[in-house]
């Protein structure tokens, strides 16, 4: 298959640069933040994503990140709040 060339395929490429560079990181403490405000259920799951600025299925990959890495803590017998939350750091630094 032959490759694109052209002002379209420099379209292309600049469109993706302008994506990469506004593409928003979050903070694990951010993230932590969002998800456990989500679980308290105060208010609904789209609004709180309306008012973060983010998509729900971002929410979600959160969430279950969040509650299968406090899991695997419990599963290893640590029951510190603290070590859990760290622990779900290293997952997101990855």
């Amino acid at each position: 298959m032959r490759r694109k060339s052209g002002p379209h395929q420099s379209a292309e490429k600049t469109v993706k640069d302008i994506r990469r560079a506004t593409c928003k990181r979050h903070a694990t403490e951010e993230k932590i933040r969002i998800v456990l405000e989500g679980l308290c259920g105060e208010y609904s799951i789209a609004e709180l994503c309306r008012r973060e600025g983010i998509a729900q299925s971002l929410y979600y990959s959160w969430s279950k990140e969040f509650l299968e890495a406090g899991k695997k803590r419990l599963k290893a017998g640590d029951y510190s709040l603290g070590r859990a939350l760290a622990s779900l750091g290293e997952t997101h630094a990855r």
